[in-house]
Parts: structure tokens; C-alpha cells; sequence
């Protein structure tokens, strides 16, 4: 218990000192901008002809804003990542009138699109990067003097990337609908997708971006729609989750060997596996209560979406749950991780968003 009471307090003064600095001062960056599949979407497929949404209750129920697409009860990590350094949340891209970006958005961006993965044909994450380079070069060269300007803002903006699970989830696990798995071992798999992330990200550093956070696959093989439809010992699928590690052993050199060839870049592990993997084994750590069960009432017995308006049955404890559908972790669960992502070391590497931000 005593361990417990430290581990929370130490959470709760990272988050309190990280408000605390950008409270009542200029932001710590011009602008964050977001890439990556729902578990950063803030409201992009409420657009899109998606059967992936989150634009109705019970998701959004702990949100001052209500149901905004977001795919948990409150905020995301890049919600709570925005609060660190001062800056408004980064409105959905396709949310805004004609694509027209206005002065008060230049503090940032949200690409993110549920279900969209590195591959085309998992969902294409190629079309954000797309829809940012028009921004780059139809909208906010009108609110800079010059092309210096602007560079300067976009090397000075955050960039925060998830996306690698519906690679995973929705292609090369789902064998009824591809046939991924039988023309790819898993580690050919994790290269290739590797192979086109790297190229991804060479494509936005020579769009502008510099300070770039790219986070591990979870432990996918923990979710609830994974441990609820396969047989598995113990809380998880342990084989879905060497998957994720795969990945994520092949994902960490290359971003070592970008920040070592593209000049004045910063490539950052958002290396959070381990800490989600710890959270479900071991919830007492993290005050949790249930690190098994989807919070709100899901279709498909716990594994998928939360079903709408069922919000009175969803549990009346969130902040004890870690998921809160078949998919998606709860609010609290994302700000140990941004908090831990901000201030500390173990988490984001080599360097936390704190001292990213100093980086010249």
C-alpha cells in the first residue's frame, strides 16, 4: 500500500507540476500536431463514411465537451499532452469549415482517424500525412511573412504518432478477411510495416516536422477483444502480444537511425508497452480495480464499441478501470501515460516532450 500511495502521488505531481509551468505563461511549443488511428482520433471520423465512431454517449461521458468521437470517457493522451505545454487541444482537421485554417488554429492539428493503419489497405494512414501537407502548403503560408516563418513554426510544433495496432487487429490477425499471415511470418510482417512507417516519417520530416513522437504497439494481445474470443493462459494472448513486440523492437533502431541521418531531427520512443503490459498484470500498482473488462456496456459480449446511450450502465468507477471498451483504454490509464511521456524518463526516450521542447 505504501508503494502504491507513492507511485499515484508521483503521477499526480508530474501532472500537477507539468500544468503548473504552463499555467499563466506563453505555451512551451507553437503547436501540436497528431497522426495516427483512434486512440488519438478527437473526432475526424464523425466525417468519414467510418463504422469506427465515437460521437455519442456514453463515449465522452467524463468530457466537459461531451461526446466529441473521442474513444474513451474523457481525454486522450495527446488531449492531456496539449494541457503539458499550454496549448488548446488540436481541433479534428476535417472538422474545420472548407479545410480553411483560421489564426486560432495554428496552434496545431489532429489527423488522427479511427481504424486507419500503416498500410493502405488496413486503412490509410498515407491520406493524413497528405491532408498536412496541404495545410503546409495551401493554408498556413497566409499567416506567416515569409517561408522562414513558417519553417521555423513547423520545426519548433510537437508531432505525436500511434498507429501500428489495426495493423495487427484488423489485417494480419483477422484471417477471414486477409490472407496477410499466410504471405508474411510475423517478423517479415513487422518489417514491412517498419519499411513503410520509416518512409512515412522521412515524408513528414521533409514537410517540416523535427521533434516527432512515435509510440510503441500496446499489448494488443490484452484487450478485451482479444482475450474474449481466444484461448489463452493467464490474463492475455500472449502470442498477439509477441506481435506488438516484434514491431516494437524493429520500430526503436529505426528511429535512432532517422534521428542520425536526417539533420536537426528528433525521433522519440513513446516506449509505453511495458507500462501498459505492467498496468494489466499488476492494476493494484496503478490504483486500478479491473484491468480485464470493458468499462461501458460493448456490443459482442465486451469485445467491440461501446453500444449508444447505455451510458447508466457503464461502470460507475472509470478512474479504477483500464479499458473502457473492447479496445480502448480509459482516461485515467492515458494520463499516467502522457504524464510519464511529459516529465519522466521512462517512457519517452531518449528524451521526455520536456526536454524535446528545449531542443534547439
Amino acid at each position: 500500500m505504501k508503494k502504491l500511495m507513492i507511485l499515484m502521488m508521483a503521477i499526480l505531481m508530474l501532472h500537477s507540476i507539468a500544468l503548473g509551468e504552463t499555467m499563466n505563461s506563453r505555451p512551451l511549443a507553437p503547436a501540436l500536431y497528431v497522426f495516427g488511428d483512434s486512440l488519438f482520433d478527437s473526432g475526424n471520423n464523425n466525417l468519414l463514411p467510418a463504422l469506427a465512431k465515437a460521437d455519442f454517449l456514453p463515449y465522452g461521458m467524463n468530457f466537459d465537451r461531451g461526446p466529441t468521437g473521442r474513444f474513451t470517457n474523457g481525454k486522450t493522451v495527446v488531449d492531456f499532452i496539449a494541457e503539458f505545454l499550454g496549448l488548446p487541444y488540436s481541433p479534428p482537421y476535417l472538422s474545420l469549415i472548407q479545410r480553411v485554417i483560421h489564426p486560432e488554429q495554428l496552434t496545431g492539428l489532429n489527423f488522427a482517424s479511427g481504424s486507419c493503419g500503416i498500410l493502405p489497405e488496413t486503412g490509410n494512414d498515407l491520406e493524413q500525412i497528405d491532408f498536412f501537407e496541404t495545410a503546409i502548403e495551401e493554408e498556413l503560408p497566409r499567416h506567416y511573412l515569409n517561408s522562414d516563418d513558417l519553417s521555423n513554426h513547423l520545426a519548433k510544433s510537437i508531432y505525436v504518432i500511434s498507429v501500428g495496432s489495426n495493423d495487427y487487429i484488423n489485417n494480419y490477425l483477422d484471417k477471414k478477411h486477409y490472407d496477410t499471415s499466410k504471405r508474411f511470418s510475423p517478423q517479415s510482417f513487422a518489417k514491412l510495416l517498419i519499411d513503410n512507417l520509416s518512409q512515412q516519417l522521412r515524408r513528414m520530416y521533409y514537410l517540416g516536422a523535427r521533434k516527432v513522437i512515435m509510440f510503441e504497439i500496446g499489448p494488443i494481445g490484452c484487450i478485451p477483444s482479444s482475450t474474449r474470443q481466444f484461448k489463452h493462459n493467464g490474463r492475455c494472448v500472449e502470442e498477439f502480444n509477441e506481435f506488438a513486440v516484434m514491431f516494437n523492437d524493429h520500430l526503436a533502431p529505426m528511429l535512432v537511425n532517422l534521428t542520425s541521418n536526417l539533420q536537426g531531427s528528433s525521433f522519440v520512443l513513446g516506449h509505453a508497452h511495458w507500462l501498459g503490459y505492467d498496468a494489466v498484470t499488476h492494476p493494484s500498482k496503478y490504483d486500478l480495480s479491473d484491468s480485464m473488462n470493458a468499462c461501458c456496456v460493448t456490443w459482442l459480449n465486451g469485445t467491440s464499441g461501446c453500444i449508444p446511450e447505455l451510458g447508466a450502465l457503464a461502470c460507475h468507477n472509470p478512474d479504477k478501470h483500464y479499458f473502457w471498451d473492447g479496445y480502448h483504454l480509459t482516461e485515467t490509464v492515458y494520463r499516467t501515460i502522457a504524464s510519464l511521456c511529459f516529465n519522466g524518463s521512462s517512457v519517452c526516450i531518449p528524451k521526455n516532450i520536456k526536454d524535446l521542447v528545449l531542443q534547439v
